[in-house]
């Protein structure tokens, strides 16, 4: 892709009241002096880098954090001086959202609202450092709806420890009865380094082989209310699939602005390291922040596109991943009917999607040694 061909656009809102345990984002707490001078920043980032994308930028995500923490006067300027996309999706945690700042994201374009209930228990909640409790959930999807938003997706977690199945398959009934376009289905991870590894990782691995039926109790439910199980951990409504979401999982350029953020095009992936003084610094001299660079060999992108594209319904082009692939796995997979063919693509099987990531590591002719699950 030449310069000035990227149509995806990630955005970094690291703020949010508390950390929550299980969290391993680049996130502030608080800070909220200093958000004024974080979204000058992105800004100015922005503007360095505003050549990449397209004239029609096709999504805009504004990811965190808690973007919706961030004080209203500066995120409202952030949204409006964003570029205009088909797309404009903002997260926000239940207890930001108030009839004022759903107002303000309708009028700032936002076109999508991503809401963090996570679960609709109490003692989960707590179990999770959630504040939100389901009665701010309730109110902040109504707020939404009040503003005229009919795009809304709902994220849960799954796995939480003291989780009973009866207590999943109210979370799934509470979320069905709002009536989201879109529902986002994590299994609650242990993620290195943070507080929630050491104080339930243990509990965490007891549960593990729960897990599988815990993600079928998921996918049966939604799918039976009429959602498509349209990726690993995600279901939408007929033509609601997330747009800025599906543009990763089909390997397609990204430019990210904010500490942390990603970014890949034309081979080349960078991160923006997470120090906000350096970030904020560097751009207010006029330079690029300070970044991580690593080429992708064609190998590897090659690989990437197999593992992520496996992850969704729609079948895969072979001959876009036949490189990456070991044909006697395949073969065998195949007859074991976790894999299968549809004209001239490949996807992974009812059976097969549940066990998912083992299935595409076993194709692959060659692990890589980064494997973007």
């Amino acid at each position: 892709m030449s310069a000035g061909g990227v149509r995806h656009l990630y955005v970094h809102l690291p703020f949010c009241a508390s950390r929550c345990g299980y969290c391993d984002f680049v996130t502030l707490v608080g800070r909220q002096g200093e958000h004024r001078r974080y979204v000058d920043a992105v800004l100015a980032e922005l503007e360095l880098e505003r050549g990449r994308l397209t004239d029609e930028v096709e999504t805009v995500f504004v990811g965190g954090g808690t973007p919706t923490f961030t004080e209203p006067a500066e995120l409202r300027r952030l949204l409006e001086a964003l570029p205009a996309a088909q797309e404009v999706t903002v997260e926000a945690n239940p207890e930001t959202v108030t009839p004022e700042l759903a107002g303000l994201l309708r009028d700032a374009g936002v076109t999508r609202v991503s809401l963090g209930a996570q679960s609709f228990e109490p003692r989960l909640l707590d179990v999770l450092d959630r504040r939100a409790q389901p009665e701010d959930v309730r109110r902040a999807f109504y707020h939404l709806r009040d503003a005229s938003f009919d795009n809304i997706s709902l994220d849960l977690i799954y796995g939480i420890p003291g989780q009973e199945p009866s207590d999943l398959e109210r979370d799934l009934d509470e979320a069905l009865a709002l009536g989201p376009e879109h529902l986002s289905c994590y299994e609650l991870e242990a993620k290195p380094g943070t507080r929630f590894t050491h104080a339930h990782g243990e509990e965490l691995a007891r549960q593990a082989e729960s897990m599988e039926g815990y993600f079928e109790l998921v996918v049966d439910t939604l799918t039976e209310a009429g959602y498509r199980w349209y990726e690993t951990a995600n279901f939408c409504r007929e033509g609601r699939r997330a747009r800025h979401n599906l543009a990763y999982w089909l390997a397609r350029d990204y430019l990210g602005l904010g500490i942390g953020a990603v970014s890949t095009i034309r081979g080349l992936r960078w991160r923006n390291l997470p120090a906000l003084p350096r970030y904020v610094s560097a751009l207010a001299d006029g330079l690029a922040p300070p970044r991580e660079l690593e080429p992708l060999a064609a190998s590897t992108q090659t690989q990437e596109r197999l593992m992520l594209g496996l992850r969704l319904d729609d079948p895969l082009p072979f001959v876009q991943v036949e490189s990456a692939l070991d044909l006697e796995a395949l073969a065998r997979l195949e007859r074991l009917g976790l894999v299968e063919r549809q004209g001239d693509g490949l996807l992974l099987t009812r059976r097969g999607r549940f066990l998912g990531g083992g299935v595409t590591v076993e194709l692959l002719a060659e692990i890589p040694a980064n494997n973007y699950n």
